[in-house]
């Protein structure tokens, strides 16, 4: 699957996309991001049962997966229960790669719904001062 870019994620709108992960496999989901300071969130659950959820910072695609920055280490999610949020700072241009890790499911495929969103930071120039 091709990275996503920001103006993508930003034409996402409001709604949920549905990433469908067979046992013993995961799911990626590549952003490229060009521009520092914007804020990567997400919000996702799961269908049925826990999935693992990670987040690799990959300064370029040439990158190679070893030297690749782990920004948020792979944890189990019990987001069949509750929705999980999160979010992510862009201190550098690269790719960062949200993964959805049902590998450790030997026999349940999982359903995965997900809102991603980009927020600008509001930088105040005054312009509003009388």
């Amino acid at each position: 699957k091709l990275p996503l870019t920001v103006e993508e994620i930003l034409n996402f709108g409001e709604s949920n996309r549905e990433l469908f992960i067979k046992s013993s496999t995961y799911s990626i989901i590549p952003i490229t991001v060009t521009e520092t300071g914007l804020t990567i969130s997400w919000i996702f659950s799961s269908d049925p049962k826990s999935i693992s959820f990670s987040v690799v910072y990959q300064e370029s695609e040439d990158t190679p997966l070893d030297q690749c920055k782990v920004l948020i280490p792979m944890t189990r999610c019990n987001s069949h229960k509750e929705t999980i949020r999160g979010q992510v700072k862009v201190r550098n241009p690269g790719i960062y790669t949200l993964i959805f890790d049902n590998t450790f499911s030997r026999f349940i495929s999982k359903r995965v719904f997900y809102h991603l969103a980009v927020e600008r930071p509001v930088i105040y120039d005054g312009s509003d001062f009388p």
